[in-house]
């Protein structure tokens, strides 16, 4: 698979100060709806208008889509706005419904994402064209689903293929709808440098207050662009009308919003970025050799566990060493869930050290 290679659209956005931009409503709801967002999307200078056709619901009996009749109205608000259009689909029926009305490009919802067996007929039913394909992460924090999902179309022979970030399920309370996690989106931009890279601020959020300020966010992690949920009257929308904003909200969004560049021209920033690195690399010399001087007191500890017979496992202390590294991390203004995070693991590497012996 040549990650490198991967072009469109998107990637010629990067770095010139405007983010590449998808916007419309969650679904196509009618003629006349699909209609005004393209009017008021295509005067913020948006050129490619989303409108999902089917719906994937949680529980049946509640809005799922117009179905097959909404392609041709999303088709022809497109036209008459001079945007491209795009649209979800979820199996080989939904591709043909869009190749048999000129829409422009599909999205792969996270629900099919996480189904390489669906995620193979599409490829399939899609190979020999050159439509776009925008590829969502899958529901469960797993970068080797999406991924895998990726090169299925790649290895298809889709050249225009795109990743979109939109948050993932998680149990437990936030103020995301689906939080980002955005060490996901990280590590694919690792494996797959040259592949262009979408945040959905809609999905991840699910409150149309919080989405300028997570759009914001992925840009300054150097994401190539957005795809936006914009809805001609938000509050009467037949599905996800929380997350959605309004054509005007979304103009004056862009207004503030900006690209960044992943290479420095100034020569001066790129020296004391060179020298503050340094010391990074320093830090990060003198952590590796204190991790493993804590595993072989752990190891040590192991063995006296062993010789008699104690857990592994001992709660108690556990809970102090937790009680007193929140304590020093708030003192020195870190984050406590970053810190639990961090020992929780060297916590749990040093019982997997304990349990060799």
């Amino acid at each position: 698979m040549n990650r490198s290679g991967m072009t469109s659209e998107a990637a010629l956005h990067a770095g010139t100060g405007r983010p590449f931009i998808i916007a419309g409503p969650c679904s196509v709801e009618s003629p006349e709806q699909i209609m005004a967002a393209a009017e008021e999307i295509s005067r913020t200078g948006v050129k490619v208008l989303r409108g999902g056709l089917w719906k994937p619901r949680t529980h049946p009996g509640s809005f799922e889509g117009v179905g097959e009749t909404g392609a041709r109205w999303l088709r022809d608000a497109g036209k008459a706005a001079g945007m491209k259009t795009v649209t979800e689909v979820a199996n080989v029926r939904h591709v043909e419904v869009v190749l048999e009305n000129g829409i422009n490009g599909v999205w792969i919802g996270a629900r099919t994402t996480g189904n390489p067996f669906l995620v193979q007929e599409i490829a399939e039913a899609l190979r020999g064209t050159d439509i776009p394909v925008f590829v969502k992460n899958p529901l469960v924090p797993d970068p080797e689903l999406w991924s895998g999902a990726i090169e299925r179309f790649v290895r298809c022979g889709m050249k225009h293929v795109y990743a979109v970030h939109r948050g993932f399920h998680s149990y437990g309370e936030s103020h995301y709808r689906n939080p980002p996690f955005w060490q996901i989106p990280v590590e694919l931009r690792r494996r797959f440098p040259g592949l262009p890279l979408l945040c959905d601020p809609s999905h991840i959020t699910g409150r149309r207050d919080l989405v300028e300020d997570t759009a914001r966010q992925a840009l300054i992690l150097g994401f190539d662009g957005l795809m936006i949920e914009v809805h001609p009257d938000p509050d009467k929308a037949l599905s996800d009308a929380a997350q959605q904003i309004t054509p005007e909200m979304l103009g004056d969004m862009l207004g503030r919003l900006k690209t960044r560049s992943s290479s420095i021209t100034d020569t001066r920033a790129s020296a004391a970025i060179d020298d503050l690195r340094s010391g990074i690399d320093r830090i990060d010399a003198d952590l590796i050799d204190l991790l493993a001087r804590r595993m072989d007191i752990s190891e040590a500890i192991g063995r006296i566990k062993d010789s008699s017979g104690l857990t592994v496992l001992q709660t108690g202390r556990w809970n102090s060493v937790l009680e007193r590294v929140r304590a020093l991390a708030k003192e020195k203004d870190l984050d406590e869930d970053f810190i639990t995070e961090i020992y929780t693991t060297i916590h749990r590497a040093s019982m997997e050290r304990q349990l060799k012996r």
